[in-house]
């Protein structure tokens, strides 16, 4: 079951959020951080696909601070839409937004929650595990985590990235590797984006298995 609901950030922000519940008791809440695309059908679907699984998701509007009811596609008009968010975002302003989805999700479900993030959600889950009262987080290819490499995480954390992705250095992910060793990151023959089925870039094979090790992780560091 899904729906939209409206959350409340604490510094007053009113923003939407998709739910989707599964159909018996949930394993634990899950937090689901958008690309830079809005809370898409891509991303609606991979609540759906965790609520399926067992986990109460929920997928907060980050871009309602710039525009409301964002959800672009991956090419011409729409792309060129999405990258003129970039400039507009403030990181620590998502982190608020993921932060009351946090609150939502424990309220709901009364359990541990998680986050996990695509692309520019993916450098936000990072931050959610080293700033947000959160208990594991999962991100993919997040281009802006080699800034905030010296940040512990106070929880665990996976990483996912591939090796073909122009868009974010080796270097950088090295720097994360380097001050925090005990962070899980995974490498794939792949591009940026590749766990997302409408983007060319997808790849099957490595969403397959980043899937699956996701899945593996959050069910054991948030199960009880």
């Amino acid at each position: 079951m899904s729906e939209w609901l409206q959350l409340t950030a604490s510094d007053g922000h009113f923003l939407d959020a998709y739910i989707a519940k599964p159909e018996k008791e949930p394993i634990a809440g899950l937090v689901v951080v958008q690309e830079i695309f809005g809370v898409n059908a891509h991303i609606r679907s991979v609540a759906d696909s965790y609520a399926r699984d067992g986990f109460l998701a929920i997928a907060p509007a980050i871009f309602d601070r710039i525009e409301k009811h964002v959800e672009l596609g991956y090419e011409g008009a729409d792309m060129q839409k999405a990258m003129s968010f970039i400039p507009k975002l403030n990181i620590e302003s998502a982190l608020l937004d993921v932060a009351a989805a946090l609150d939502y999700a424990h309220k709901e479900t009364g359990k541990k929650a998680g986050v996990i993030g695509y692309c520019f959600g993916g450098t936000v889950a990072w931050l959610s595990a080293t700033r947000l009262k959160t208990d594991a987080t999962v991100g993919y290819y997040g281009g802006g985590i080699g800034s905030f490499a010296e940040e512990a995480p106070k929880v665990p954390v996976m990483l996912h990235f591939g090796k073909l992705d122009t868009h974010i250095p080796k270097e950088e992910v090295d720097r994360v590797h380097t001050s925090n060793p005990e962070v899980q990151i995974f490498w794939y023959d792949a591009g940026h984006g590749f766990n997302c089925n409408p983007r060319s870039s997808y790849e099957p094979n490595s969403a397959r298995i980043a899937r699956e090790r996701s899945f593996a992780f959050l069910t054991e560091n948030l199960r009880g």
